[in-house]
């Protein structure tokens, strides 16, 4: 497992009118220059559109890896020259670390601040109409590349070139790929699903969906 990584990105963005739909928006971001502070309410200067659908506690902070989109520009190529990072809407920007390698409740030193990854992410529609890609936003999520968000421990200051390095692995070892797995199966194991229903450093609206999941199949066994 890589737990070491550089932050080749940090993107921060005020609240503006969505191009061709008029909502507001805080997905256009721009990329910063010098460390910025971050506490539970996320970035300095960064804002959300829709209160009730981003931020709180559980999503203060969102991270995306640089290396997804290759496979997206592959995939879509019209709009291959938009897809650079930042333009998912993400905060943090890095290569090197996947869903693959990542579990809820992994803890990561971003430069000074303490975070630990609360749930997957899971893009909204508003990614697929900035970009004029229909179908990006349920590619995003059927493959699991959605990258995760994170709850913040201890406030800090992280800025473009600081060192993502994770402190502490969960001990469940249960990545966010295999959690993207189970979230498509049909019939996943029960014993996964108590698990994840249960988990406690899981956002609490992810362990709701997998306990509903769990109570549906006890139901129809």
């Amino acid at each position: 497992m890589t737990d070491l990584v550089t932050i080749t990105g940090v993107y921060q963005g005020e609240v503006r009118p969505m191009e061709g739909d008029g909502r507001p928006t805080a997905i256009y971001k721009a990329p910063v220059r010098e460390a910025v502070a971050v506490d539970d309410a996320g970035l300095a200067g960064d804002s959300r559109g829709d209160t009730k659908a981003h931020g709180g506690p559980d999503r203060a902070v969102s991270h995306y890896p640089a290396e997804h989109y290759a496979i997206w520009a592959q995939a879509f190529p019209d709009a291959a020259p938009e897809l650079t990072p930042g333009v998912l809407g993400e905060n943090i920007s890095t290569n090197g670390l996947s869903e693959s390698h990542v579990c809820v409740g992994d803890i990561f030193r971003l430069g000074t601040a303490l975070v630990q990854v609360s749930q997957p992410r899971q893009p909204c529609w508003k990614i697929s109409h900035r970009l004029d890609v229909p179908e990006l936003a349920r590619a995003v999520v059927d493959s699991g590349r959605s990258g995760w968000l994170y709850r913040v421990l201890e406030p800090g200051y992280v800025g473009p070139g600081d060192v993502a390095e994770r402190v502490e692995e969960a001990a469940h070892g249960y990545t966010l790929a295999d959690m993207w797995s189970l979230h498509h199966m049909r019939r996943p194991p029960i014993q996964d699903l108590e698990l994840l229903a249960s988990l406690e450093e899981l956002a609490e609206s992810w362990r709701k969906r997998f306990a509903s999941r769990l109570e549906w199949i006890q139901r129809h066994a």
